[in-house]
């Protein structure tokens, strides 16, 4: 699998997702800064956490007018995986890649803690490694993940499979205790209609070895690269 990782000024967690690759592809993942205007071939491209040009005006609002988001949105027209973690998920909804919005989190707080997530849709690239209705866990570390949509929007997004993680606890239940930032319906990942485009505020890359405290992440990485390979 051949990816690629966007920086902008201000992203913390793009070497953390290209170690998490480079471990699960043993391949090396391709460094593009955010000004370029070409891409190489890649497979999976990802945008990565952490706080794009310091989340000025709202959070990923600048970094989605990069000059390299529009190849991006090409890649991904054209069915190139993309997969946009925490601030990466807020750069893909300023983006119009993914519906919604990412608001301030409901306590007005920067929440950092493991989290645990239900997986809700099983059949995605992202997803194929987990089983439907599996409880996982990962880190949290954002200001902005509340995320939003009209009622519409959100019906639809149900109707259509493409609510992917929702916030539970270790049994898999949903509920406001259970809920670190607010989002309706409990959503902590989405994809798009393709079905290759996936935001989630949650971080994978952060459990990915043995050495982080567990492997949760590693079967998101597994997937994409068994996806791939089909």
């Amino acid at each position: 699998m051949r990816a690629g990782v966007i920086v902008f000024p201000g992203s913390n967690c793009d070497r953390d997702v290209a170690v998490a690759l480079e471990q699960t592809t043993g391949r090396p993942t391709t460094m593009i800064w955010h000004r370029d205007t070409a891409l190489p071939p890649l497979d999976l491209i990802v945008v990565p956490g952490g706080f794009a040009f310091g989340d000025y005006l709202r959070a990923g609002a600048i970094a989605a007018q990069s000059p390299v988001m529009r190849e991006v949105k090409a890649r991904a027209a054209a069915g190139a995986y993309v997969l946009g973690i925490c601030n990466g998920f807020q750069v893909l909804t300023e983006a119009g890649l993914l519906e919604g919005v990412l608001m301030r989190n409901t306590g007005l707080r920067f929440v950092c803690r493991d989290v645990y997530l239900r997986v809700d849709n099983a059949a995605t690239a992202f997803t194929r490694g987990y089983g439907q209705g599996q409880v996982v866990r990962m880190p949290i570390a954002h200001n902005e993940g509340n995320f939003y949509a009209d009622a519409a929007t959100l019906d639809r997004l149900a109707a259509e499979g493409r609510i992917v993680f929702s916030y539970c606890d270790a049994e898999g239940h949903s509920d406001v205790a259970t809920n670190p930032n607010g989002a309706q319906r409990h959503i902590a990942g989405i994809v798009n209609r393709g079905g290759n485009v996936l935001g989630l505020m949650p971080h994978p890359e952060r459990l990915a070895d043995p050495l982080l405290g567990g492997t949760d992440g590693r079967a998101m990485f597994e997937g994409l690269l068994a996806a791939v390979a089909a």
